[in-house]
């Protein structure tokens, strides 16, 4: 009976935590939108990508995803592809698996997994500019400008100051433009 209670009341402290996660998500999320200040927009980019590299609830897969991360960004793809993969058949919902995996598939040029991984990340929060970012990347390689710029124009929508977004979304619409003539 003590051990019911005791699974009981770790599932509501989770809760709570996840809840008040999300909260401080929604939060960040209103400010990103109405921030023009660029540093102070980008401390609010930097809070939001600690909240979705940080898992709710196991410290263990937020201590893999920093290893997937460093990784990553030395190049061992194949190693880092097998963390990221783990984490996502350990917590299927954590996006933040979904894009860190796409996003080595991006540099692997496997564009269509990647493409397909970042689908799951949109799924799961579709304010993850940084998917949609990388959606836009991949889009371009593809040779769908279009889809790009829609991908583009969403990250502005969340993150009006977005100076890379609006750089790039004035020159897929000048390229296209450009195509078109």
């Amino acid at each position: 009976m003590f051990r019911f209670i005791k699974i009981i009341l770790i599932f509501f402290f989770l809760q709570t935590f996840v809840q008040a996660d999300q909260k401080n998500l929604d939060q960040l999320f209103q400010k990103l939108k109405s921030e023009n200040n660029q540093s102070i927009a980008r401390s609010i980019e930097d809070q939001i990508w600690e909240l979705w590299t940080t898992h709710n609830s196991d410290n263990s897969l937020t201590q893999m995803m920093s290893y997937g991360t460093i990784l990553m960004n030395n190049r061992n793809y194949d190693e880092a592809n097998r963390i990221f993969t783990k984490i996502i058949n350990a917590d299927p919902q954590w996006a933040e698996g979904w894009n860190k995996r796409a996003t080595v598939y991006y540099y692997q040029k496997k564009y269509k997994l990647s493409q397909a991984d970042i689908n799951k990340v949109i799924e799961l929060e579709n304010r993850h500019f940084g998917a949609l970012s990388g959606q836009g990347m991949v889009q371009i390689k593809l040779d769908n400008l279009e889809k790009a710029l829609d991908s583009y124009k969403k990250v502005l929508e969340i993150y009006p100051s977005n100076k890379a977004a609006q750089t790039l979304v004035d020159e897929i619409e000048k390229t296209i433009k450009e195509e078109t003539i």
